[in-house]
């Protein structure tokens, strides 16, 4: 797969860094030596960070270097680091925050991986973790429906498999508890006025759409992205004011570890 656009990525900068913010607000630390943002893309996420925690050691980790380049010219100031989430482990002291907007979701096995990353956290630390959680969303659900039919089929492969489905929150919470001082689980379901079906897809494009049209060839690509336009024109209908209203349900975990 191609590495991430940061230009694409950050066209719905705003919409995107909403749930970041809201997850930032939960975070129950008046203070902190050390933050980690996994996941960090081009750095709006980790810009919050270093204005919440202004003392702190600010580290930002991700596995796409045009993403880090990104983040380095936004916050010359901070660290950056070109790591896989799925491996990676704090080197010298433990983080009092883990941080992570947008990114796990990408990552299967979180049964292994959220208690590695809870054990990796210092006394009294933060786990806080922000995931879409829309593969049942009409935009999820007509992606995979269309990659799964020819000519695009052949091309792309299992088309269920580009993303694996998220735990119940539940058990997520079961995962955590039984060492916390606390945690807290929600859903938020985000409502987002859209432009056109177009702008749906541009939305996409960067982030849930990439594993599908990063399969195709160049001619396959185009016809893909007209015909999934289309589909979205049907799915979500013009509202009183012109626009399209895209529903993005978001999974919450906050937790934090006893001192």
């Amino acid at each position: 797969m191609s590495d991430w656009n940061p230009a694409l990525y950050r066209q719905f900068e705003d919409e995107r860094t909403r749930p970041a913010h809201d997850l930032l607000a939960r975070v129950p630390l008046s203070g902190a030596r050390r933050v980690v943002d996994l996941g960090c893309g081009p750095g709006n996420s980790t810009e919050l960070l270093a204005r919440r925690f202004g003392d702190a050691q600010v580290l930002g980790v991700d596995n796409s270097p045009a993403m880090l380049d990104e983040a380095r010219q936004r916050l010359p100031g901070a660290q950056f680091e070109l790591a896989d989430i799925a491996t990676w482990a704090p080197a010298g002291d433990r983080p009092d925050l883990l941080y992570a907007n947008a990114s796990l979701q990408w990552l299967s096995d979180h049964q292994g991986l959220l208690p590695r990353l809870w054990r990796s956290l210092a006394p009294g630390g933060v786990l806080a973790i922000q995931m879409p959680d829309n593969l049942d969303e009409p935009s999820h659900r007509l992606m995979r429906e269309l990659a799964a039919r020819p000519p695009y089929a052949e091309q792309i492969g299992d088309a269920g498999a580009v993303r694996s489905r998220l735990l119940a929150a539940s058990h997520y919470y079961d995962l955590l508890a039984a060492d916390a001082a606390q945690v807290d689980v929600w859903h938020t379901i985000y409502r987002h006025p859209m432009s056109t079906p177009a702008a749906i897809v541009q939305w996409l494009r960067s982030t849930g759409l990439r594993p599908f049209v990063d399969a195709l060839d160049a001619a396959r690509q185009a016809a893909f992205l007209a015909d999934y336009e289309q589909l979205l024109n049907d799915a979500y209908p013009v509202r009183c004011d012109g626009r399209r209203l895209l529903d993005f349900p978001r999974l919450f975990i906050v937790a934090q570890r006893k001192s």
